[in-house]
């Protein structure tokens, strides 16, 4: 059986926008309701609706129906003695197989990884298997805060990587500034050339402040002619975050609906941030962490219309690694096993942890 790179049922990469201005331009009400499908792992709706489902850390959800229960396996990394560390703190795993896809590639997988403070920078480790040891590439960061004459930011952070079979290319998009994010191109998944901003807050109604931590999955969506969707966080004055969508033919222009996907008061939590889509059994989930420091799970439907909160998918481990919070969860499945990479620790004291179903 061939290999497949650790991540859920692929849905589409996002798109990738050249133009501001058309991209700025929002859809309507009825536009609002209508959303993507998110690609990922997922159960089966009677599976998601069954209640005694049990978490890693014990919570009874229908959420626990969705997602496996994942294990604690180890650190991706042993950040102590990498080259490239300025901030002592990394985000925003994402891992992805090289098997028939990339010639000549490091290893089998490839994992990029962000600090979260400035000066950020997107980073590679490579292993053969997920679970690793992984390798630190040797010239990180592959993507740094400036990128003449293209950007010059305080930071870059949160490299989401979407295999795209179309383009037998690698895409890479990130955020630098927090209300900016951005499309990177590549053939080999190391040297990347730049496309351009793809998303941006005056993409969004007045009063956003912040567009950041985009994931990019293809799943076309017929009655609007798209084939990519992307989930990100949004901010807004009052400093709560929720997770917001849009949709794409190309990966590159992408419209928005200007309501949140979905709102942080709506499921009892303060923020709502590191969403990925999560597809099976015929409809469609997002998997997001939360200000409680849990993995919660929404059944959102093939269309995006639906806002079924299932609750807690996931508690962290009290102590180490996560310390009370697992976040930005990536999940996939190799030779048969579900693996989820995450983020674990403290926000500004986070690594990249591995976890086994």
């Amino acid at each position: 059986m061939p290999e497949t790179p650790p991540e859920p049922r692929p849905s589409t990469p996002a798109n990738d926008t050249h133009g501001m201005d058309r991209r700025a331009v929002l859809r309507g009400a009825a536009a609002a309701t209508a959303a993507g499908a998110l690609g990922g792992l997922a159960a089966s709706p009677a599976a998601a609706s069954t209640a005694s489902a049990t978490t890693a850390a014990g919570a009874s959800t229908a959420a626990a129906g969705v997602l496996p229960e994942y294990k604690f396996v180890r650190r991706a990394l042993n950040t102590a003695n990498l080259a490239y560390n300025p901030t002592g703190e990394f985000i925003f795993p994402c891992l992805r197989g090289t098997a028939g896809r990339l010639s000549n590639a490091p290893g089998r997988f490839l994992l990029y990884y962000a600090p979260h403070d400035a000066p950020g920078g997107i980073c590679l480790a490579y292993a053969d298997t997920p679970e690793g040891p992984y390798t630190e590439y040797p010239d990180n960061p592959i993507v740094g805060r400036v990128w003449s004459p293209h950007y010059s930011v305080s930071h870059v952070s949160s490299p989401h990587v979407m295999w795209n079979e179309q383009e037998r290319e690698m895409w890479l998009y990130f955020h630098g500034e927090n209300t900016t994010t951005r499309l990177a191109r590549s053939r080999n998944g190391i040297d990347f050339t730049y496309e351009g901003v793809v998303l941006n807050t005056s993409m969004l109604p007045s009063g956003t402040t912040e567009t950041s931590y985009a994931r990019v999955f293809e799943h076309p969506l017929s009655d609007r002619g798209s084939r990519y969707v992307m989930v990100f966080m949004r901010n807004d004055r009052s400093n709560r975050r929720s997770i917001g969508w849009g949709w794409s033919a190309d990966g590159i222009t992408f419209d928005f609906d200007p309501r949140p996907l979905i709102d942080h008061e709506a499921v009892g939590v303060t923020d709502v941030s590191g969403p990925h889509v999560v597809e099976q059994g015929g409809t469609t989930y997002v998997s997001y962490h939360t200000s409680e420091g849990d993995i919660r799970v929404t059944e959102v439907g093939r269309d995006f219309s639906r806002r079924r909160h299932l609750g807690v998918a996931h508690r962290p481990l009290a102590g180490a690694p996560d310390n009370g919070r697992s976040a930005a969860p990536s999940y996939g499945t190799h030779l048969g096993t579900r693996y989820m990479i995450y983020e674990a620790g403290s926000r500004l004291g986070a690594t990249i942890a591995v976890a086994r179903a």
